[in-house]
């Protein structure tokens, strides 16, 4: 049987040490190469295809949710393990939307990684330390959509209109990104941004962005599980 070949992406060395010495004392695997930040992971993934990157969620430059959004808009093969040392529902839901094949605390303990690196490279899918197929994973974000949209307004609540740059904003947002991420792939400025976000807040009458990407995602906006995130419709734009 043919090794898993692993990419493992990392801005600390020893972390990345440390997995590369747990997947030496296994037989089947094989760690074909290493990144540091986001650029250069997406070059070695696009120039590689491994079977599995173990990949962090926080990089310089592009981060994981966006290095996973563009594996799968590329239809690379690799199958992505993110990995985060702030471990929480929400991020877990970023990680589903973006693609990720699995979701990881990086206080993970070796035996448990290999476990999940075994399950992915079969096709699994792993969060939560759970194997769940399609229709849980959808199961376990309503549950989780449902938990925290209770503060927010009614869905069927008419709301201001959003202007198209704020539905682009808001498309980012559901998707996990900084303010300091939006404006540099917006081109506009951080201030900016911190405008249309209070905006957007205001419209919704949602008291914090994580309020405002539940609503979005509720009523069908933005799409859970495509990364190419639509900026919204006419029906949404300002008059």
């Amino acid at each position: 049987m043919k090794p898993v070949r692993v990419v493992i992406v990392d801005d600390h060395p020893l972390f990345r040490q440390g997995v590369v010495d747990t997947l030496e004392l296994e037989n089947g695997f094989r760690v074909i190469g290493e990144a540091a930040d986001g650029d250069d992971a997406l070059a070695l993934i696009r120039q590689t295809e491994p079977d599995v990157v173990i990949l962090d969620v926080n990089l310089p430059g592009k981060n994981g949710l966006q290095i996973t959004r563009c594996v799968c808009e590329e239809g690379l093969r690799t199958r992505v393990v993110l990995v985060t040392a702030y471990d929480d529902a929400e991020q877990m839901v970023h990680a589903v939307r973006s693609g990720a094949a699995a979701y990881c605390p990086k206080y993970i303990q070796p035996e448990e990684l290999i476990r999940v690196l075994r399950l992915v490279a079969a096709g699994q899918r792993v969060f939560g330390s759970e194997v769940l197929d399609e229709d849980e994973v959808a199961a376990w974000v309503e549950d989780y959509l449902d938990g925290v949209s209770g503060s927010g307004r009614d869905l069927d609540e008419p709301i201001q209109p959003l202007s198209k740059r704020e539905m682009e904003v808001l498309s980012c947002v559901t998707q996990g990104m900084s303010n300091k991420e939006i404006a540099a792939l917006l081109g506009i400025s951080y201030q900016t941004v911190k405008n249309h976000v209070t905006a957007i807040l205001r419209k919704l009458n949602v008291d914090d962005r994580t309020q405002a990407a539940v609503y979005a995602l509720r009523r069908g906006w933005f799409q859970l599980y495509d990364p190419k995130v639509d900026a919204g419709d006419g029906t949404m734009e300002e008059k």
